[in-house]
């Protein structure tokens, strides 16, 4: 009997393929002795909608509100209903003795798996592959230590309690506002909490009122200290800081008291997905969904970093052992860094790296083995592994250690204070990244009772500042707190926020925009608040621990979701839709509103029932102007498609597209040329020998 092996991409499937020698290749999977793998593309079944359960949904209706089904259906996504319907024919094959689960070693993963295997009824053994990283070592130890599914079935009742809270609360009540204040309104168990977020950030920024301070510094020596009192720096009065400042000018500093502390900073542990993303959002900009797509890339093509869907941020005991082999799998693109390492055999010397206590699902996102070819990734991709890299190496490396100097002065009875820090080691700060500013390595030399001259003494006038709007490293630390969502889904959540206009980035921060300031005032009161999705992410946690009932949970999240469209019928709120233009839609004489969409702007009609939209600005094309290299416009006139760049006023006009050829096109010129031996069997050849005879007519 044989092994079917159910990867989640084909890609993956290809790797297990070649790892496990499998050589009969088909369209939908690959064969061989004991095992045939196929594959899913990501989710091939999903809940039904509402309008598979009765047809009346499909037009939406406040009054037929809340929709919630006694028991949840499944269906299958009718775009890859192809690659469903393979696996069910291979399921059903008689040589078929069990299942082997290949997806993501996460949640997500096992719902893509566990739904398909319901949907077509699987009823033999089920085995479960459980690996956190791709590499050819990693998938044959894989396959020797193969679970049984079982032990993963309350992983499964986690992840369909999360798509079923999802799917009730967040379809009802999106449903909801959408048709009671005729406009797409979209809320949701985790994006509308994160939405509150924001607005109660820019609350504080909106309410502040700013206020002039003072501050008062000397020159003494090599120091600058500044004037202090109970601990705070800063003077509310200009009179009295100009009358400080009089006062201190030309006078004498005594030390009252100096401190001097040696000082350590423990070496970071290495990343969990969360503080990656706000990681590479700090340095590089890159918004939370980028860097979870570069560094899928990294783990499933590539095959040098570790699952990365992680929350720990600690590696397992038995993971010491593995240290060496990866430092070597670095040294030819971080020699400099990792050989005084191998000399040491690869010594971690932060042993609380490991404690299996701390190691949920998977260990913290680690370099894997494999030798690192940096020519062969993009600028992304080295950004990110190098990020990775440098936090791993730090684990090899010994503390940081510095010196701390604290001096209080006295000026004619003010207090100055004055901070310094010299560096002792710089240990692994040395390869953590981009250096700090080095510190002056003259420490200050004075003792207790010394007398010094004021050099100089100066004011300052500032004003107290608002807090800053939330980047998305920002937003994701307040995610993480406050147990919004998981690393696996809260750059989808981000997302989410921009793709439904309540929220846009301006230079690197989130700003709510019009429709959510309104949409946070229209959503129910119990839903904006963090601590109910914390309570709810912490039941579903429970769950895959096997330390919930799912049915409790399901049966609560029932009893919300009417509380919550109640909630919104009965309200005696108003809307007033903020993107309204002065043009009214053609079809049915309701004004239009505004929407920017990736495509940029278009124009929607603000009657709810009524379909007509229009783009507002011409697509851009991918050709790029001749003259200042911005993308031209794209427009259709009488002679053709043609392109044009307004600001440069250059017109080209577009080459004709060749007509892609049909399979029937294909099979029929195959069947023409493949009997003349001058030529190739591949289709390339085929053309060619075409236009070939073709050109000699």
């Amino acid at each position: 009997m044989k092994s079917l092996i159910l990867a989640e991409k084909p890609s993956v499937g290809r790797e297990i393929a070649r790892v496990l020698n499998l050589r009969e290749a088909r369209k939908n999977y690959i064969e061989g002795k004991n095992y045939i793998v196929t594959w899913a593309l990501g989710h091939l079944v999903e809940l039904k909608m509402p309008e598979n359960y009765d047809p009346k949904y499909k037009t939406w209706r406040l009054e037929d509100l809340p929709i919630i089904p006694k028991k949840m259906g499944l269906k299958v996504i009718k775009q890859t209903g192809h690659q469903f319907k393979a696996i069910e024919n291979l399921a059903k094959r008689k040589d078929i003795g069990e299942v082997i689960i290949a997806t993501d070693a996460g949640r997500e993963g096992e719902l893509v798996a566990r739904w398909i295997l319901e949907r077509i009824h699987w009823r033999k053994p089920i085995k479960r592959l459980w690996i956190s990283s791709v590499t050819d070592r990693a998938i044959r130890d894989g396959f020797k230590n193969l679970k049984p599914g079982k032990q993963f079935e309350n992983l499964y009742q986690s992840a369909v309690c999360r798509a079923e809270a999802d799917w009730l609360i967040g379809l009802n009540v999106s449903r909801a506002l959408t048709t009671k204040y005729q406009d797409p309104l979209s809320a949701g168990r985790v994006q509308t909490p994160t939405l509150s977020l924001i607005m109660e950030r820019e609350k504080q920024i909106q309410s502040f009122t700013p206020k002039p301070y003072w501050t008062i510094q000397a020159k003494i020596a090599s120091l600058e200290p500044q004037w202090e009192k109970n601990g705070e720096n800063r003077l509310f009065s200009k009179e009295l800081a100009d009358k400080i400042f009089q006062k201190i000018q030309k006078g004498q500093a005594i030390i009252r008291s100096i401190d001097r502390k040696e000082k350590t900073e423990q070496q970071p542990l290495p990343y969990d997905l969360n503080e990656l993303q706000r990681d590479a959002n700090r340095r590089f900009g890159f918004s939370a969904k980028k860097t979870l797509n570069v560094l899928q890339r990294l783990y499933e093509r590539h095959k040098l970093v570790t699952y990365p869907r992680t929350d720990s941020r600690y590696l397992t005991t038995d993971m010491e052992g593995t240290m060496l082999e990866r430092l070597q799998g670095l040294l030819g693109a971080y020699s400099e860094e990792v050989r005084p390492l191998l000399n040491k055999k690869g010594r971690v010397l932060a042993k609380k790296v490991f404690n299996n206590a701390r190691v949920t699902d998977h260990h913290a996102i680690i370099p894997t083995e494999e030798r690192a070819n940096v020519s062969e990734l993009d600028s992304d991709e080295r950004k990110i592994y190098d990020l990775i890299v440098r936090r791993f190496l730090t684990l090899f490396y010994p503390l940081f250690k510095y010196e701390t100097v604290h001096v209080v002065f006295d000026i004619q009875g003010e207090t100055f204070v004055a901070k310094d820090r010299v560096i002792v080691d710089y240990g692994f700060k040395s390869v953590a990244g981009p250096m700090e500013h080095k510190e002056t390595q003259k420490p200050f030399h004075g003792k207790k009772g010394q007398v010094f001259q004021v050099h100089m003494a100066e004011v300052k006038e500032k004003l107290t500042e608002p807090p800053l709007r939330f980047t998305e490293a920002d937003l994701l630390g307040q995610m993480e707190k406050y147990g919004l969502g998981t690393p696996a889904t809260r750059a989808e959540i981000i997302e989410r926020l921009l793709e439904t206009e309540v929220v846009e980035r301006q230079n690197g921060r989130l700003y709510p925009t019009p429709k959510g300031k309104q949409l946070i005032d229209l959503v129910n009161e119990e839903l904006k608040s963090p601590k109910l999705t914390a309570k709810w992410e912490q039941e579903l946690e429970k769950i895959a621990r096997g330390k919930a009932d799912p049915n409790v949970f399901l049966k609560n999240i029932r009893k919300q979701t009417e509380k919550l469209v109640s909630e919104i019928k009965t309200s005696e709120k108003t809307y007033r839709a903020f993107n309204l233009t002065g043009s009214k839609c053609p079809d049915c004489g309701s004004f239009l509103k505004e929407r920017n969409t990736k495509d940029g702007k278009i124009l929607v009609c603000s009657n709810f029932s009524c379909s007509y939209k229009k783009r507002k600005d011409p697509k851009l094309s991918n050709r790029r102007c001749p003259q200042c290299h911005k993308r031209m416009e794209i427009h259709q006139g009488e002679a053709g498609t043609y392109f044009q760049c307004r600001p440069c006023n250059i017109v080209e006009k577009a080459e004709k597209q060749k007509k892609a050829m049909s399979k029937w096109e294909e099979k029929k010129l195959v069947k023409q040329y493949a009997k003349k031996e001058d030529f190739g069997t591949n289709l390339g050849d085929l053309l060619k020998a075409a236009l070939n005879d073709q050109n000699h007519e």
